[in-house]
Order: structure tokens, then C-alpha cells, then sequence
């Protein structure tokens, strides 16, 4: 009996750290939605890098509007609703609630493993409950979407740690005294 309440104990508190996790990766949804923000970019160049740096940034909030959008088309398809919560929870236990390696038999199961059994559990039940085009539109539809929304907010009033960069320390000073980092001429 206390094996269990341990174990029990033990996934409540990973799924909390999770939950936490994902809470805190997750940006305010007044500066997602900031209309004051929302302009067009004025060349490609800049449209680039607002997605890039918008996908950074709001990671946790294009997944939530992408997985509201493919719930949303399930709404008609009770039986694919109860398959989608079902392989949610899968991916939530095997994969992102997980600290150690998963380990099956005494064998230890590598990520990538994991994965992979994972997607073709995810693509069995969209195939079998018949709503793979609904899904498939569904998730384009959250693309573009997604897209609209990087490309169209400005990055201006972001604020954003080297870390969360997607050009990660290549825009980091290096400890250097100038603007331009510790830079050292060509000798010939």
C-alpha cells in the first residue's frame, strides 16, 4: 500500500512540475492578443524575423490555439474527441511528464523510440476513427493562423532572454567591451 501512495504521490508531483512548466512557458494571453502591437511588416526580411522571434516567444500559446483548433473540429466526432484526450494523456505520461528514461521489461526505451511509437499511435486513431481530412485541415488551418498572427505582431515591446533567442548566443556580447563583442584583426 505505501508502494502505491508513493508512486501516487511521486506522478502528481511530476505532472505538477509539468503543468508548471508548460503555465510558465505560456505568455500572457493580453500580450499575445495586444492589438496596438498588430501591423504590417515592411518588408519580407522583417516579416521573417517577427515569425521567427514570435514563434519563440509565444510557443506555448500557438500550441494551445493549434490544439483548440483540431478540438474544434472534432467537436461532431465524440468517439475521435475520446481517442484525441486518450493519446493527449499518452504524450503527457510517456513523454512530458517523464524525468527518467522510460523503461520497459528491464530495457531502457530510447526518445526517439518513444516518438515514433507514440506518432503511429496518434496516426492509427485518426485513421481508424475516420477524421484524418478534419484533422489534417484542422492543423492547416492552425498553421496559417499561427503564421498570420507571428508575422503581423510586432516584436518591438518583446522582451527576450539570449536564451529564448532563436539565434540563441550568436546576438550575446561574449564579454567583450565594445558594442561589437572581443573581435581581433587579421595579422598577415
Amino acid at each position: 500500500m505505501s508502494f502505491t501512495a508513493a508512486s501516487d504521490t511521486g506522478l502528481l508531483s511530476r505532472v505538477k512540475r509539468t503543468t508548471q512548466s508548460i503555465n510558465a512557458t505560456r505568455r500572457p494571453w493580453s500580450d499575445f492578443l495586444d492589438l496596438s502591437a498588430f501591423n504590417l511588416p515592411p518588408s519580407l526580411s522583417d516579416a521573417t524575423t517577427r515569425i521567427t522571434q514570435n514563434l519563440t516567444h509565444f510557443r506555448s500559446n500557438y500550441a494551445v490555439i493549434t490544439l483548440l483548433v483540431l478540438f474544434l473540429s472534432l467537436i461532431y466526432h465524440p468517439v475521435s474527441i475520446i481517442v484525441f484526450l486518450l493519446t493527449l494523456v499518452a504524450w503527457f505520461f510517456l513523454y512530458f511528464a517523464r524525468d527518467d528514461p522510460l523503461t520497459v521489461l528491464g530495457f531502457q526505451v530510447d526518445d526517439r523510440v518513444v516518438i515514433g511509437a507514440l506518432f503511429a499511435l496518434t496516426v492509427t486513431g485518426v485513421v481508424l476513427t475516420h477524421v484524418w481530412a478534419n484533422v489534417l485541415v484542422s492543423v492547416v488551418v492552425g498553421a496559417v493562423l499561427v503564421i498570420l498572427h507571428a508575422g503581423l505582431r510586432s516584436t518591438d515591446d518583446l522582451v527576450m532572454d539570449d536564451q529564448e533567442s532563436p539565434f540563441g548566443v550568436l546576438l550575446d556580447d561574449l564579454g567583450g567591451d565594445s558594442a561589437r563583442g572581443s573581435y581581433t584583426g587579421l595579422q598577415t
